[in-house]
């Protein structure tokens, strides 16, 4: 496994928003999903973006993306889980660890997750951002800190449903972040790619 990849698998996770930062950058479009890339202000890691539109429902979608329950297409390299708080529709908390492979060490994370929901529009956004002081920090594991993460679910006309992914994570450890930056694009990509292959209405 090359060790682009293995940064792609670290990244996967992934997440409040910086309040400065530059014009989203059009980087590439595949399988009708447009990636962006944008540098944050006083960051040197760069923030994603990944925009579908699909022919969906918003009950499928948000029971795949809005529920941690539905966890078993995250990534394969996720060694464990642990649902630490759970209020449907509004509000979780979770513990991962990630098996990454030689020569960097595992990375862990603690997330909390807050669900909003507008009433009238049926617009609906998950951000999640790190818990400190949770889940203690192991020896061995590099703890992932610096992130966040927004899914921006809209429901739209004509059986259709746009999906906004957007996030940033600082991987630790001594991940160079022009090698970060170079697999960026692969995460959002991925990600929407199997959200998409398990709710689409073909």
């Amino acid at each position: 496994m090359t060790i682009f990849r293995t940064l792609a698998i670290v990244l996967a996770i992934i997440l409040g928003p910086s309040l400065s930062a530059q014009n989203w950058e059009f980087i590439k479009e595949k399988n009708g999903i447009k990636i962006y890339t944008r540098k944050e202000a006083g960051n040197e890691i760069k923030s994603f973006r990944g925009i579908m539109e699909i022919r969906t429902t918003m009950d499928r979608v948000t029971h795949l993306v809005g529920n941690v329950h539905n966890h078993d297409w995250w990534d394969e390299n996720v060694k464990d889980i642990q649902i630490l708080y759970f209020e449907e529709n509004k509000h979780f908390k979770y513990y991962l660890l990630y098996d990454v492979p030689w020569p960097l060490s595992d990375r862990d994370l603690c997330v909390d997750a807050t669900v909003t929901v507008d009433p009238v529009t049926g617009r609906r956004e998950i951000l999640a951002k790190p818990i400190e002081n949770m889940v203690p920090e192991k020896e061995d594991v590099v703890r992932i800190k610096k992130y966040w993460q927004k899914w921006t679910i809209q429901p739209l006309d004509k059986g259709m449903v746009r999906l906004v992914l957007e996030g940033s994570v600082d991987p630790g450890g001594s991940v160079p972040s022009w090698l970060y930056n170079m697999v960026i694009t692969d995460t959002p990509l991925r990600v929407m790619n199997g959200v998409k292959d398990r709710v689409e209405i073909k």
